[in-house]
């Protein structure tokens, strides 16, 4: 295994039965059908950041990268769906924003409306900070409220963790990571060598939710303790892009410095929890995930890197 690492732009996701990965300009989904051979599509990564290259801008970049990440997994398992049962899905671009839309405003009632709620419920019939000397209290019930938010979110993974069809979605999770590790390693793309890596990264979508949790605590502290329960719902509503962008930007530094013993302290937590969100992933999963950043590599071209060390080879 090879010590030396570069940095890529590439990222993926798992999908039922298989793995997206995107580049810069292209995404590709590879799914195993039920005669066991690999299907692939490829398209073209949305192109929002080019039209308006103002959200590209630090902070901005953020919240584009979020939406982008949604669009991009809703038509991926929805090909996926397809392709893995060979039933007919078809999902309009009306059936794709709708999905976006409600999976969005489902994120943000259970993980930041919940919590200001449930938080105001208690405060003051279970616990009451008015009075103590050493803490001013709109930290105080600001740190109990992000203790909640980041409970649900501990406690909706576990649960979603233990149920059987996820659990196979987070095998084909870990093949991902292994292979998006071996490419940066420069080590050649067959299962064997790619399922020495790990299935822990830091670029992974849990580790960047588990930072907005972190982020967002920090961030509420300065908006102040409103007494209306509107007011602290809709000032949380109105920072979150902040949030995603600096949550984004920790991330992407974290990227550029992975053997930093600052960042893996920091990062630790995230990586902790991937061990919910990754399994092990079989021989033939790894098939999976090597076929679809192949794919995504010959769209792509020389990137700066020497491809041919990592053992591409044409994929039809």
């Amino acid at each position: 295994m090879s010590k030396e690492k570069f940095h890529t732009h590439i990222g993926g996701q798992a999908v039922l039965e298989g793995v997206m990965m995107r580049g810069k300009d292209k995404y590709v989904i590879a799914v195993r059908k039920p005669n066991k051979e690999i299907t692939v599509e490829d398209r073209t990564v949305p192109t929002l950041g080019k039209r308006f290259p103002v959200l590209k801008k630090p902070l901005l970049r953020g919240t584009l990268a979020l939406v982008e990440a949604m669009l991009l997994a809703v038509q991926a398992i929805g090909f996926s769906a397809k392709e893995s049962t060979e039933e007919e899905v078809d999902i309009s671009n009306r059936d794709l924003a709708l999905s976006v839309i409600i999976g969005f405003t489902l994120a943000i009632g259970l993980f930041f409306i919940f919590p200001v709620w449930i938080t105001k419920i208690i405060n003051g019939k279970l616990f009451d900070v008015s009075h103590l000397p050493f803490w001013n209290s709109t930290i105080m019930i600001n740190l109990v409220e992000g203790a909640i938010r980041i409970g649900i979110f501990l406690g909706y993974l576990y649960l979603v963790s233990r149920l059987k069809d996820i659990q196979r979605v987070f095998q084909y999770h870990g093949a991902e990571h292994k292979t998006i590790h071996a490419y940066e390693h420069g080590v050649p793309l067959v299962p064997k060598e790619v399922a020495k890596f790990s299935t822990e990264h830091l670029r992974c979508g849990t580790s960047f939710l588990m930072v907005v949790m972190v982020v967002s605590i920090i961030v509420f502290i300065f908006l102040g303790r409103p007494t209306s329960i509107l007011e602290r719902i809709a000032l949380r509503l109105l920072v979150l892009p902040i949030v995603a962008g600096l949550s984004y930007e920790v991330i992407k530094f974290a990227g550029r410095h992975e053997g930093s013993k600052l960042v893996k302290i920091i990062m630790s937590p995230g990586l902790l929890l991937q061990r919910l969100t990754t399994n092990e992933p079989s021989e033939d999963q790894l098939e999976v995930a090597i076929f679809s950043l192949k794919k995504l590599l010959e769209l792509e071209g020389d990137d700066s890197n020497n491809y041919a060390d990592i053992g591409l080879t044409s994929v039809k």
